[in-house]
This record gives C-alpha cells, sequence and structure tokens, in this order.
C-alpha cells in the first residue's frame, strides 16, 4: 500500500524514528522519504552526549539513503544549530512557532511565506 500511496506522490515518513517500534529494518523494506527525529532526542542537545551521537548518526545514516529528516521539539537556536551543522535544515518546534489555533493557520502561513519571500529578496538576514 505505501508503494501505491508513493507512486501516487505521496511522500512517506517515519515518525519518531528511535523510539518504540521503529526499526533499522524499516529503511530497507519500506518506500521512505523522510525519517523524522523524535523530540527525545533534540531535547538535551547540544550537550548531552548521548543525544547528540544518536542525532548525528541518524542524521549520518539518512544523507546516505537519501532520505530527508525533520527534527522534532527544536525549542532553542543551540539546537538549531547543532542540527543544521549536521545537515538537517527542516524542524519543528516553539523555536519556529507555538502551536497555532486552527483560525489563525491561515494567517500564520500568509506572514510566514511573506518572511520568506522578504529573505528571499534580500530585504531581511
Amino acid at each position: 500500500m505505501l508503494h501505491q500511496l508513493r507512486d501516487q506522490g505521496f511522500r512517506v515518513a517515519i515518525d519518531d524514528f528511535g523510539t518504540g517500534y521503529s526499526s533499522l529494518a524499516y529503511l530497507n523494506r519500506m518506500p521512505l522519504d523522510e525519517l523524522k527525529i523524535d523530540r527525545s532526542f533534540v531535547q538535551g542537545l547540544p550537550a548531552d552526549t548521548d543525544s547528540a551521537a544518536i542525532v548525528s548518526a541518524v542524521l549520518a545514516l539518512a544523507a546516505s539513503l537519501g532520505l530527508s529528516v525533520t527534527a522534532e521539539g527544536v525549542e532553542t537556536e543551540a539546537q538549531r544549530a547543532f542540527l543544521s551543522q549536521r545537515g538537517c535544515n527542516l524542524y519543528q518546534g516553539f523555536l519556529c512557532s507555538p502551536p497555532v489555533a486552527p483560525d489563525s493557520f491561515v494567517q500564520f502561513m500568509q506572514g510566514h511565506a511573506e518572511l520568506q519571500a522578504a529573505a528571499a529578496a534580500g530585504e531581511i538576514a
């Protein structure tokens, strides 16, 4: 079924990679596009050396398999910088935005698109 969905243009991701029932075997068996690193590994970055080693290894593994990676639960600039230096440029968490109410979501996305356009035009750094 995942192969059929992917053939129709859907992207397939493993959420909370490294926790629960996620397994390295899935990387061989499933048609994946993305891994999402669980926030439990991101929380201690960059100071927690065990989390740093695990996240670095997952990023290297994903890169070698051609998978994109999203880090969950990024709350500080230090976490974002650590991830970015290791090739993870997609993240979600309070650093990006606190939760947004459904009735405010469209306005939030429009403002985000305007910021992206201004940055691309060199109007802001």
